[in-house]
């Protein structure tokens, strides 16, 4: 039997379908615009592989649209046709039931899938891939850490796919707050594989965390290959390069960047759409004036807000429905998330908490009811992890919670936010945290004054 360049047996027997196949996995991991292409060839070229199939329908649910469920089912429905051709591999079929269990709300036991086929063969460096990603989704950073160790001695020099892996291991390793070990292999991936775009917005990650504005940028400025091959993950790359700017105080370039490269093409993905909303938020934290640049994103997430896919998703778009108080958008959206919450899932535990608790105090954020506002974000606060994304990404409502709670002149707990934000971060206290301990500060003074005075 022949195997492809995961060291994986295959049950292909057509050298174009295996190019393809091949093209896939390299598209996958390096987030190549060519993947659509070859996966598209792929199921052409042999449309009885069910492994092709069942790809294509975990590529739909990865996008987190309502719409695409029945894409996804579609192409189950084909994989489950193809398996009963016989022939296929134990590892093809783990993939099928992986997709299956995803259409039934088990995304958790699509991983367990991922992982079976990684006991297979521990080289097999897609299934690993697909498992980080499916636990990146639903908030697991231990369990990334733990799934990429279980087969990183099968990857070495002599393997393919070893940059990569190791670009897994690098963000991983971050996400757990590792994070000179996280810069040193994910560089060492970056050696063996330069177009890695996760390897290197995995070290991003680490100068992002450490408050090390300049070797960022010089990263993303340097290896141009890890991100200028890439389909719309280079608009998350682009996104790091503006929050390191912003930590410098460098508005102009956080402007440009986000119209110039983030939001130059408008698509209502929710990753394109999280980089944007996110970054207005935190703008507008500091002070600055955005124009009118949250009208696309306001009208976007209004027609978006009854996907209810993804917690993360939907609270992306409250985002940008969170200070529109006529239309009853962001209500709406909350109520709809309540509605969803009531399903008993992998996806509506998380609608359930921290969804609900987040998405009205978000609500009452931008109806600046800070003082419950506070109470229901500092409620979801310890569930943040939960939502999926990395540190960087859920930090957008960390600084929500901080600030409501300033707002709300709950001066205590909102420094002990602070406090176990910066601790998260190594110890490195960046500018957000250190402006906002300095409004403590003053506020601290301005209340020693009033008491004095009484």
């Amino acid at each position: 039997m022949r195997t492809d360049i995961s060291t994986s047996d295959i049950s292909l027997d057509d050298d174009k379908a295996l190019h393809h196949w091949n093209g896939v996995i390299h598209g996958v991991l390096s987030h190549g615009q060519a993947t659509g292409d070859h996966l598209a060839a792929l199921t052409t070229q042999a449309p009885d592989f069910a492994m092709g199939h069942a790809m294509k329908g975990l590529a739909c649910l990865m996008l987190g649209r309502r719409e695409l469920f029945d894409a996804a089912q579609a192409a189950s429905d084909a994989a489950t046709r193809a398996l009963s051709l016989g022939g296929a591999t134990a590892r093809e079929r783990l993939w099928c039931q992986a997709l299956q269990d995803w259409l039934a709300g088990a995304p958790s036991q699509s991983i367990a899938r991922m992982e079976e086929a990684m006991r297979l063969n521990p080289a097999d460096t897609i299934s690993m891939k697909l498992s980080h990603g499916i636990r990146f989704m639903l908030g697991d950073n231990h369990g990334m850490l733990r799934s990429v160790d279980r087969v990183i001695g099968a990857h070495d020099h002599s393997h393919p796919l070893y940059g990569y892996a190791l670009g897994c291991r690098a963000f991983a390793l971050e996400e757990v707050g590792r994070y000179d070990e996280a810069e040193q292999t994910g560089r060492r991936g970056l050696d063996f594989a330069r177009d890695d775009a996760w390897g290197l917005h995995a070290v991003a990650h680490v100068y992002d965390m450490t408050h090390m504005t300049e070797q960022g940028i010089a990263l993303i400025d340097g290896f141009p290959d890890a991100w200028s091959h890439c389909n719309n993950f280079r608009f998350h790359v682009w996104w790091h390069k503006a929050l390191l700017h912003l930590d410098q105080g460098d508005i102009a370039t956080v402007l440009d960047l986000y119209d110039t490269k983030i939001r130059d093409e408008k698509t209502d993905d929710y990753r394109d759409f999280s980089n944007a909303s996110s970054l207005l938020v935190r703008l507008e934290l500091e002070g600055v004036d955005v124009g009118d640049r949250w009208v696309e994103l306001a009208t976007l997430a209004a027609k978006r807000s009854d996907d209810g896919c993804l917690t993360f998703a939907d609270m992306h778009y409250m985002l940008a429905l969170m200070g529109d108080t006529d239309s009853g958008a962001a209500g709406r959206l909350t109520a709809r998330m309540a509605q969803s919450a009531q399903i008993d899932d992998d996806i509506g535990r998380v609608m359930q908490s921290p969804g609900l608790a987040l998405s009205h105090g978000l609500e009452c954020f931008g109806e600046a009811d800070y003082a419950t506002a506070f109470a229901q974000l500092h409620a979801a606060q310890p569930h943040f992890q939960a939502m999926g994304g990395s540190h960087a990404q859920r930090d957008v409502f960390e600084r929500l919670t901080i600030e409501a709670g300033l707002r709300a002149g709950r001066i205590d707990d909102t420094e002990r936010l602070i406090l176990a934000r910066t601790a998260l971060r190594g110890g490195h206290e960046d500018s957000f945290a250190a402006a906002r301990m300095g409004q403590i500060a003053q506020m601290r003074r301005a209340q020693a004054v009033s008491t004095a005075a009484e």
